[in-house]
């Protein structure tokens, strides 16, 4: 029988270090729903926190593209010295509520000095100041854009979308609108890291409780409260995409760690995207907390490996 990935005795002994660790920091840090939001933004973009610290990358372009309503209307690329073999269409986390596509920099260099491919990174309008659905629009403003300009601009027709926690969220919400355009087609794959799908909560985001390892139950209620979606649209595809018609979804691969409060949120849509008739790859970390794969661990190595073989995959073929 293959082995469960939930066992703990799979959990390695630098993963178990690290997590021991990383809840003793964390202990003696104030939580993302404790302080207001300005302040993590700024702490995020100054490399205070727990998170490792990576600055902007001079090589990375800035371009405005057409803007949703209200929105920034902008995007950063990063392209291999050689025509693309795709593009990777990228969204960052941070709850809604923090992170900026710069922070994402380093990831896309890796991406692209890997793949070969093409990188664009989305700017999308945050959370509280900009209430739901204003991240969705922005997001498909990106999305129509790529699909206008990407045999043009980049010399391909192969597009992933990815994205990792909130990412992860706005890139289902994002398929799920190019679906309604009749333009879902054009995706040839989805990278979806440890996303959240659920604005209702999963029971394992509701049963979590208060221990902070990077989420926390707490924690998760008020990134997904600062959205200010209405009750009764929680359950809205665009809000919950758990909710959506996933008929048609390009193949894609979902990726969690074991000690994350989002595992349900990966287990029920992994499952709803293979029972709608598309390819859902699953693979599990086992000690992986949420954004695990931000530190320099071989568990994180291991994680960026297998996102590196699928779009590889998936742009040759």
């Amino acid at each position: 029988m293959p082995q469960n990935p939930f066992d703990p005795s799979l959990v390695d002994a630098e993963t178990a270090a690290f997590v021991a660790d990383l809840e003793t920091r964390l202990a003696d840090m104030p939580a993302a729903h404790e302080v207001p939001p300005e302040i993590s933004r700024k702490a995020r973009d100054e490399g205070v926190g727990a998170f490792p610290f990576h600055p902007a990358l001079p090589e990375v372009k800035e371009i405005d593209i057409p803007p949703a309503p209200g929105g920034p209307g902008r995007v950063r690329i990063l392209m291999p010295e050689r025509p693309p073999t795709g593009v990777f269409l990228h969204i960052h986390g941070g709850g809604w509520t923090i992170g900026r596509p710069w922070h994402q920099d380093h990831r896309m260099k890796n991406l692209v000095s890997r793949t070969g491919c093409a990188t664009v990174s989305v700017e999308y309008r945050l959370a509280p100041e900009n209430p739901w659905p204003a991240c969705v629009e922005d997001c498909a403003a990106a999305a129509r854009w790529l699909l206008d300009v990407t045999e043009a601009r980049f010399q391909t027709d192969k597009i992933v979308i990815g994205g990792e926690s909130a990412g992860a969220h706005l890139a289902v919400t994002t398929l799920l609108g190019m679906a309604a355009e009749g333009a879902l087609d054009r995706f040839s794959g989805a990278l979806m890291t440890y996303g959240a799908y659920d604005m209702t909560m999963t029971p394992s985001v509701a049963n979590w409780g208060a221990r902070k390892l990077i989420l926390s139950t707490p924690t998760i209620e008020w990134f997904s409260g600062n959205l200010g979606i209405p009750a009764d649209q929680l359950n809205n595809p665009l809000a919950s995409p758990l909710y959506g018609d996933l008929r048609g979804m390009p193949p894609a691969l979902f990726q969690c760690g074991t000690y994350d409060p989002l595992m349900d949120d990966t287990l029920f849509m992994a499952a709803r995207w293979a029972a709608a008739g598309s390819e859902a790859e699953t693979i599990w970390y086992p000690g992986g907390v949420h954004a695990f794969d931000y530190f320099d661990t071989a568990l994180a190595r291991r994680a960026h490996d297998d996102g590196i073989a699928f779009l590889q995959r998936v742009f040759a073929g």
